[in-house]
């Protein structure tokens, strides 16, 4: 039996139809760079705070929805792809390689390190041009006419509120994706395949394992003057002993499916990220601005935060003559990766290509959104 969900109609309301995150706002992005007929869509925008569509059911791969008019009434439909089954493997696979993921998800959060490493496994998970493909029963030809935009509006609303919207759309519930995650995290490793038969160069045997030391309590801890930091409790092992387990097991797949296995931190890169994973670990104002670097650009943006290096010549003139070409009052300086744009924003370039974008922010450096491999469409 398909899944499918219903939304209640939204009363009539003054709102913003561009969507509040970050995801709601690409999915009207991906709308409107779709229609030829901005008319179509500003009547769009009309009915959707109007109040004039009805439920809005959504199920994988199709929305769909009654849209009520003075003259008529009308069913509109919007449709996606679904993702394939092959790509739900390798989404599951980003999500369990940070824990910080599946938390962010629940807590109604899309982080912009799980899409962009979907995204380089293969899984698209926001609609882009051309991606949605809009239908009414009236009798215009526009493509989306308004009653189907406005369909589109008032689902950058629900995906501002939940973010499993957009699973469900692509073709899982929330309860299906969370009971394959389970699923996945409690089978071992496939029986008769070793680390060695996924790697190329030849390894030595491993050793026996080492007898398993006597299980330490925190009185006998106690009693030998040894006092773990302060707020570190078990609830806080139990996260950390997580942690491991997730990142071994991402290593693990790596080393097994031949893909690029996670770089090693440092221990500044690592308390980031654990303090980014996990909030309730209390990591202290310090880390305040690594945190935002890492959830806006994982490892590279952290990197580019702390670090300037120098790329290539010819990549940073190209970018920085679209810059100018793009508006011509801009004034650019360039130093090493960094090119800063008039008083108040810069742009950094990783190791790996992409631009991230900073504003002066009490005369700090603030990383302010993800990056991009095209410098012209940063968002700041």
């Amino acid at each position: 039996m398909t899944a499918a969900q219903g939304f209640p109609a939204f009363s009539a309301q003054r709102r913003s139809t561009r969507g509040r995150s970050w995801w709601a706002k690409a999915w009207v992005q991906a709308l409107e760079d779709t229609s030829l007929d901005n008319d179509q869509l500003r009547r769009g925008r009309r009915y959707a705070n109007s109040g004039q569509v009805g439920t809005i059911t959504i199920s994988p791969g199709r929305i769909a929805a009654t849209v009520y008019s003075p003259e008529d009434t009308y069913e509109s439909v919007v449709e996606v792809d679904e993702l394939s089954e092959d790509d739900w493997l390798r989404f599951q696979e980003q999500v369990a390689a940070r824990a910080g993921h599946i938390a962010a998800l629940l807590d109604g959060e899309m982080p912009h390190s799980l899409v962009e490493a979907a995204s380089d496994a293969g899984v698209t998970l926001l609609p882009g041009i051309g991606d949605l493909d809009p239908s009414c029963t009236c009798d215009a030809w526009e493509l989306p006419c308004q009653h189907a935009a406005a369909l589109c509006y008032q689902v950058a609303w629900l995906l501002d509120a939940d973010p499993f919207v957009l699973l469900l759309l692509r073709g899982r519930t929330r309860e299906a994706l969370l009971d394959e995650l389970q699923e996945s995290a409690a089978q071992p490793v496939e029986a008769g395949v070793s680390i060695a038969d996924a790697v190329t160069t030849p390894t030595a045997e491993l050793p026996e394992p080492p007898e398993l030391p006597a299980k330490v309590t925190i009185d006998q801890l106690a009693v030998a003057g040894i006092e773990p930091p302060d707020g570190f409790g078990p609830a806080t092992f139990q996260l950390l002993v997580l942690d491991a387990a997730r990142r071994a097991r991402s290593i693990l797949n790596a080393l097994l499916h031949n893909t690029a296995v996670p770089r090693p931190l440092d221990e500044w890169q690592d308390t980031v990220r654990l303090a980014a994973d996990f909030p309730q670990l209390d990591a202290g104002e310090d880390v305040a601005l690594g945190i935002q670097a890492w959830r806006y650009g994982g490892a590279p943006g952290l990197d580019v935060l702390e670090h300037t290096w120098t790329p290539d010549a010819a990549e940073l003139n190209r970018a920085r003559t679209e810059l100018q070409a793009a508006d011509d009052d801009v004034v650019t300086t360039v130093s090493g990766n960094r090119l800063t744009l008039g008083p108040d924003t810069q742009l950094r370039l990783d190791r790996e290509g992409r631009w991230h974008p900073y504003r002066l922010i009490d005369e700090v450096w603030t990383p302010t959104g993800p990056p991009s491999r095209d410098a012209l469409v940063v968002e700041w």
